[in-house]
This record gives structure tokens, sequence and C-alpha cells, in this order.
């Protein structure tokens, strides 16, 4: 009776064993979920790089769909491949969407765009006005940038903007063509911190460049700031 019940107990684990196989969840299926929730924060200004994620998401559900269906005996997770792959793709082309459109609708009507990075001298040279900086001077413009922290972190009326978030932090003390002087006018004022300024006003080069306090260089480039976002 014994070696018959251990018989039939034997055969059923062997049933189950054939009957429901063990399969993993695919890993990339996992990843490429963890890939568009990381993703997502590619929707707010200025980390747009963080989109390339959901690029990545697209590829490694791919290759989760192909791998589950090449091994179904081995790998589970279909639905959660095809989540990933939907959601990352549409993840992507929404926010490149979201992004292209903030592009072309932020500069006001009357300003032209600067970046930055055309105002600023190339490494190697001496640290001086650029082409560009002359050719704006007394013009309507629209540029990007950070508050940098010796401006003070309560509501601001004048602040150095500078280009990037290592001049700001961590770059130390900034070249004289990495810093803007920023006055609002009309009364306004922003709050001081780490977020990305968008600024409209006009742009002044100074003819005698200026001491700042807080700061080893002097001062190239003026901002009179009429619109602040």
């Amino acid at each position: 009776m014994t070696a018959e019940l251990s018989a039939d107990l034997s055969m059923s684990s062997s049933h189950a064993d054939v009957d429901f196989p063990y399969r993993a969840i695919s890993r990339s299926a996992i990843f490429s979920t963890v890939l568009f929730v990381v993703g997502l924060f590619g929707l707010i200004p200025p980390f747009e790089f963080v989109l390339s994620l959901a690029a990545l998401g697209v590829v490694v559900a791919i290759v989760a769909i192909r791998s589950i269906r090449s091994y179904p005996n081995e790998f589970s997770g279909m639905a959660l491949a095809k989540f990933g792959l939907v959601a990352n793709l549409a993840l992507l082309i929404g926010g490149i969407g979201l992004h292209t459109y903030i592009y072309m609708t932020e500069v006001p009507p009357g300003y032209q765009r600067v970046q930055f990075y055309n105002l600023q001298q190339v490494p190697g040279l001496p640290d001086q006005p650029t082409q560009l900086a002359f050719d704006i001077d007394g013009e309507k413009v629209f540029i990007k940038g950070y508050i940098h922290p010796s401006s003070g972190g309560g509501m601001l009326s004048q602040f150095i903007l500078v280009p990037d978030l290592g001049t700001c932090c961590f770059g130390g003390q900034p070249k004289s063509s990495d810093m803007i002087e920023v006055t609002l006018t009309n009364g306004q004022r922003i709050k001081g911190g780490v977020t990305r300024q968008k600024l409209a006003g006009e742009f002044k080069l100074n003819k005698q460049p200026r001491k700042q306090t807080d700061f080893d260089n002097l001062v190239f480039y003026r901002l009179r700031a009429d619109q602040a976002k």
C-alpha cells in the first residue's frame, strides 16, 4: 500500500512537471518596463536627454518578444514585453513631439534665440567676448541658463546666469564668457535654484568689463530681462 501511494505521488509529481513547467519571466521584458518608468522624466525640461532611455526600451522589448517566441518553454512575460514596446514607443514619439512644440513656441515675438555656447570663448583661447556678442549688442534676445548659487536662493531680481549645471554647481569660478549679469525689469522676481531659466530681454556687451562680488573673473555680458519663465 505504501509502495503504491509512493508510486502515485511520484507519477502525479511527474505529470505536474510536464503540465506546468517552470518558465522564468524574461528579464528583458522587465527591463523594458523599468526603462519606460525612468524615461518619463524625459518629459520634464531640461531632462529631454532621458528620452533616449525610451528608445533603448523599444529595442530591449523587441529582444524580449523574440526571445519568448523562440523559447516559449523557457521564458514567459509576453504581455509585459508587449507593454514595454508600446509604452516606450509612445513615450518616445510623444516626448519628441512635446519638446519640439516647446522649442518652436518658446521664443517670444520680436526676440531672437541665442545659444549660450555661442557666447562662450573656445577653450584654449583668451577669455574674451565672442563675435556673436558684438553682433547682438543692443538686440532683443531669448536665452536659457542657470542661476549661479552665489546669487542667492530667495526671490531674485538680479543674478548671474551661467550655461549649465556643471558651471553652476560644480565648475568652481566660471569664466567671464560663461556669465551674464541679469537684471529683471518691471518688478519681476524669480526664485533661485537649479532649475533652468528662460529669459528674454535686451543684451548688452560691457565695453568695460565689470567686477561682481563673489566672482574672481570680470563679467562681459548683461541682460535686462523683461520676460522670465
